[in-house]
């Protein structure tokens, strides 16, 4: 199997753990996996972008037209980014407003967990239900051994939260 990933966001959003954790699950799986991210003005709010190639490949970077998967923790970044995936690749969008693609409003119930920052992993068990090509065990291990003690418990409420 060969997938190629963007994750596309702002600063803050947890571009880069959402990156880890699913690389991570990746490599439960037994994939070769390849990360790589640009994140130049994300401590200002700025966007940040991530790419996941689990599989055989040369190369972190994917080319224009080449994704197989975007999950856009921040919609205003699919007019800059959409451009990197194929037109049937799989879209996941974190948004409230009504969208083309699919998504859920994982900011909203990000905050019903009470804490915002768990929008990240919201979408990512939305993507799961949505045929994401990681099974959701090997995601649940990753966010185990790559959390904090203390945020293991809600980390993994906000993935089933996004599966629900």
């Amino acid at each position: 199997m060969k997938q190629q990933i963007i994750i596309s966001g702002m600063g803050g959003q947890g571009i880069l753990f959402l990156t880890r954790i699913i690389a991570g699950a990746a490599m439960e799986m037994g994939l070769e996996v390849m990360t790589s991210e640009t994140h130049g003005m994300a401590q200002r709010g700025g966007s940040v972008i991530s790419f996941i190639k689990a599989g055989s490949f040369h190369s972190p970077l994917i080319r224009q037209g080449r994704g197989n998967a975007g999950l856009f923790l921040h919609s205003r970044n699919l007019e800059v980014h959409q451009g990197l995936l194929k037109p049937d690749a799989d879209f996941f969008v974190n948004s409230s407003a009504p969208c083309r693609y699919p998504h859920i409003d994982a900011t909203g119930l990000a905050e019903e967990l009470g804490s915002p920052v768990l929008a990240n992993l919201i979408l990512l068990g939305y993507a799961l239900k949505q045929g994401l090509f990681c099974s959701r065990e090997a995601v649940k291990n990753s966010i185990k051994n790559l959390s904090r003690e203390q945020f293991v418990e809600a980390n993994l409420a906000a993935l089933e939260r996004g599966v629900k």
